[in-house]
């Protein structure tokens, strides 16, 4: 039995201080990327591209990193940002964009608003904050979001910025995924911009797979580990295809699948056992979060509709809690309260892995059937003449604290 003293090191999002074995291809992009004063006009596109697993995330994102340190070491920009946008699992190009604009905007929805609208949202927070910027659109493939109408934006902002503005901060974007996924991401440009030759990965050999399945799992156990680990790991991960993504989630169920259960420690989908949750409860959670994290009221709100959708009554405030307490400690998610809402706090769900990564056993919904106009939804307030209606200032929303 392991106990991981820093299991957030095993975590998919986690990002290594080196590449290993991908130092050049990273020194490539940002050669490419070419900061602090590109000698190209912008827009300034570099695309990578490799195999799932190959790195293409890593690359990607400790480019962007590097970018960032440059800019900040040359004083050219005192806190340049670095923006990462995972895509799938996004709802076309409006998820996307609303993703990208909640890191500039933590309380955004983006429900109700058309594209262009939040794209011009973007653009123009981007514009009014005046930092350097480094956008990274990650695990990008075929069947995902259709990136195209970001990518022509980001090459033409005027036409979504107020009149009289023009252009925007040193801004680069890379885009990340496999070749098929990049040269969708091409097409998509309809030939107005180019995102250039893409830094090209190969599968890592096994010998790199190995430095990194050691690196993480010594950095995850705080001291060396029995080689016979390592060897057991990259070997079925070679079997598969040298997938460096396969390697560490087969890596986290050595670490972690026989360690106490932490509430808010174990990341990323660690728990071997399905979870017994109803199946509208995971509906739920994927509608009200569409990117990364949603308040418990939104979750509230979507488990009320799907349940009534079944002719069944909504979960109670505190049954529902306890779901996504039980989906926390298997890794799958983790709360967080933050300041605001009701009460001086909100609640706050935020995945850790996609949804459809989740490994869950149907829990049978509620049978009771739902009694009409007794059953009040957060859907439907009550009317005038109700009892206790009260014309809403503002629309009805239910509370994010937990009762």
């Amino acid at each position: 039995m392991f106990e991981a003293r820093h299991p957030e090191v095993l975590a998919r999002d986690w990002l290594p201080p080196v590449a290993t074995g991908r130092e050049r291809e990273v020194a490539e992009t940002v050669r490419r990327l070419d900061p602090p004063h590109p000698r190209a006009p912008p827009p300034w596109f570099v695309a990578v591209h490799g195999p799932r697993g190959s790195g293409t995330s890593t690359v990607a994102r400790r480019a962007a990193r590097t970018v960032a340190d440059s800019l900040r070491a040359g004083g050219l920009s005192a806190s340049p940002r670095v923006l990462v946008t995972r895509t799938p699992g996004l709802r076309g190009a409006h998820g996307v964009a609303s993703a990208m604009l909640r890191h500039l905007d933590p309380g955004f929805d983006g429900r109700g608003f058309p594209l262009s609208e939040v794209i011009a949202g973007v653009l123009r927070r981007l514009r009014r904050e005046g930092r350097a910027s480094v956008l990274v659109l990650d695990d990008v493939s075929v069947g995902g979001p259709d990136l195209g109408p970001i990518l022509r934006a980001l090459g033409d902002p005027d036409r979504f910025l107020p009149e009289g503005e023009n252009g925007l901060p040193p801004t680069w974007t890379l885009v990340a995924g496999t070749p098929e996924g990049v040269q969708s991401a091409e097409a998509s440009l309809d030939g107005r911009f180019t995102l250039g030759p893409a830094v090209p990965l190969v599968p890592y050999s096994d010998r790199i797979l190995a430095s990194i399945v050691r690196d993480r799992a010594e950095r995850s156990l705080g001291r060396p580990v029995p080689p016979a680990l390592v060897v057991r790991v990259v070997t079925r991960a070679v079997e598969e295809g040298a997938n460096a993504s396969l390697a560490l989630d087969l890596l986290r169920r050595e670490l972690i699948g026989g360690m106490r259960a932490v509430r808010g420690e174990v990341p990323f989908g660690l728990r071997s056992a399905p979870v017994t949750v109803e199946p509208h409860v995971v509906r739920a959670i994927e509608s009200a979060v569409r990117d990364r994290e949603a308040g418990v009221g939104e979750v509230r709100r979507w488990e009320a509709q799907f349940a009534e959708e079944e002719g069944n009554r909504p979960l109670p405030a505190t049954t529902l809690w306890r779901r996504i307490v039980r989906l926390e400690q298997a890794g799958y998610l983790r709360r967080e309260i933050r300041p605001g809402g009701m009460g001086g706090t909100r609640s706050i769900v935020r995945v850790l892995t996609p949804v459809d990564e989740w490994v869950t056993t149907a829990l049978p919904p509620d049978t009771r059937r739902a009694a009409g106009p007794s059953v009040s939804s957060p859907w439907e307030p009550p009317g005038p003449g109700t009892q206790g209606y009260s014309p809403p200032s503002h629309p009805p929303l239910p509370s994010d604290r937990v009762d």
